[in-house]
């Protein structure tokens, strides 16, 4: 693989001559800040960063690289795992420039640039009373998200963030923009509904906006015990399809609404949204909140954008996990999982349940590239750590907690997929549509340029 180190400076000077977007190579006083990722373990040391402004400068950064040989990342909000939004010695193209939102309030749609956040785009759509469903954290790029799937707070009330893309700008490996829906190269709409950055950088997206004037949401804390975590997962199943729960069985964190002397304690850190009326929403989640006396309720009526919790510019977390659908979580699981959380020595080790189905489930699982619609709950065990040398004990806890919860195989969803290699990858897509993405990825890429993210390879 080139690099643009050395004798390679060439393709800086002509980053430099043909866009009028920022440049940003080593010499320059901004570049640790713009090579910083979310994750707190990656540091990577790319040539350049570029930073276009439109599809025409992503195209001329894509033929660069195609040119050259030059390893080239994509980046939009900087939140993969893996850390794939940053390279060493390569190209980055940071999405981050391009912002633009055009809201078409009374068509119920919007164009949205994808260097916008989950939590800019919700912000200026909840100005309308309007909303996308994205995932749970504001600072999210749209990008990947939107092309892993998308699966969030408006999950069961209005489906996963590809249910409401209904057209996409993308730039191919051969630097050609493409305007793309199920009319115009449905084969490329189809992959990219959760088949990730494989086929092109998508660079603008249209998306349905649905109207979410208000919701009661927030934070809800719970002992967590056996009996409790099992009905809130029953509680959670049968409520509303309006209702979607997040529940997070951890040790109470020391945030200042949680009483002092529960800090430490085995807890249900629920986030929820209701999406709908008011005093509906109050009654769906009253059966949660009698579940047991809550730690802290900090459910109230609200508008959607105040469900994204304020992030922390400096919070760069270490972390491993393992994510993957499965229908069965009995009581011997819940009870693994509370021996398990009690037993971690990670600064937060956590087994997050998300209840599924409702919008998501009734959309045929061959719709899109994303093909697990049917699956009951979304299970994530993690360890949030401080010190990359802990890395390996820290890993083992996450791989023996899922293998006792008989995880493996069960079905992946590719945001959330860490360095897993390729049965990783695999977990994701079955056979009719891993076969399918491999022959869309061999009509749009078939060097394989876009191959810094969960690779598809082409046929």
């Amino acid at each position: 693989m080139r690099s643009v180190s050395g004798p390679g400076r060439g393709p800086i000077s002509r980053l430099r001559n043909e866009l009028r977007g920022e440049v940003i190579d080593t010499a320059d006083a901004g570049y640790d800040a713009a090579r910083k990722v979310f994750p707190g373990h990656i540091d990577r040391r790319p040539a350049v960063i570029v930073r276009p402004v439109d599809a025409e400068e992503v195209s001329t950064i894509v033929t660069i690289a195609r040119e050259t040989g030059i390893e080239l990342a994509v980046r939009g909000g900087g939140h993969s795992g893996p850390g794939f939004g940053v390279c060493d010695d390569g190209i980055v193209l940071d999405l981050s420039a391009m912002k633009a939102l055009d809201i078409d309030a009374d068509g119920h749609t919007a164009w949205a640039e994808t260097g916008l956040t989950a939590g800019e785009y919700t912000n200026a759509a909840g100005a309308h009373r309007l909303a996308t469903g994205f995932g749970d954290t504001g600072s999210v790029g749209i990008g990947g998200l939107t092309l892993g799937g998308g699966i969030g707070f408006l999950l069961r009330k209005h489906g996963m963030t590809i249910d409401d893309l209904l057209a996409a700008e993308v730039v191919t490996a051969g630097g050609e923009i493409l305007q793309v829906d199920d009319q115009m190269h449905p084969d490329l709409f189809w992959a990219i509904r959760g088949g990730g950055g494989n086929f092109g950088v998508a660079t603008r997206f249209r998306f349905r906006l649905h109207e979410v004037p208000s919701i009661v949401g927030g934070i809800l804390m719970l002992p967590a015990t056996p009996e409790v975590i099992t009905s809130f997962i029953e509680e959670a199943e049968a409520a509303p399809e309006e209702l979607t729960t997040i529940a997070n069985v951890m040790k109470a964190p020391p945030m200042p609404f949680i009483p002092e002397e529960h800090h430490g304690e085995l807890a249900i850190f629920a986030l929820m949204a209701y999406a709908g009326d008011t005093d509906a929403g109050q009654r769906a989640v009253a059966p949660l909140r009698a579940l047991a006396e809550p730690l802290a309720d900090l459910i109230r009526p609200m508008t959607y954008p105040e469900i994204y919790m304020p992030d922390e510019e400096d919070y760069h977390p270490i972390a491993v996990g393992k994510t993957r659908f499965t229908d069965k979580l009995d009581a011997e699981a819940i009870a693994t999982i509370l021996d398990r959380v009690e037993s971690s020595t990670a600064m937060m080790a956590v087994t997050q349940i998300r209840a599924l189905g409702g919008a998501m489930a009734r959309v045929p699982d061959d719709a899109t590239a994303f093909a697990h619609r049917r699956s009951r709950f979304m299970v994530t065990v993690a360890n949030v750590y401080e010190r990359v040398e802990d890395t390996p004990t820290h890993q083992a806890w996450v791989d023996e907690l899922a293998g006792a919860l008989d995880l493996d195989g069960r079905g992946a969803y590719v945001n959330f997929l860490g360095e897993e290699g390729e049965q990783g990858i695999r977990d994701a897509y079955p056979d009719p549509t891993w076969d399918r993405l491999r022959s869309v990825k061999r009509r749009y890429d078939p060097e394989n340029l876009f191959r810094l993210n969960q690779n598809v390879p082409p046929a």
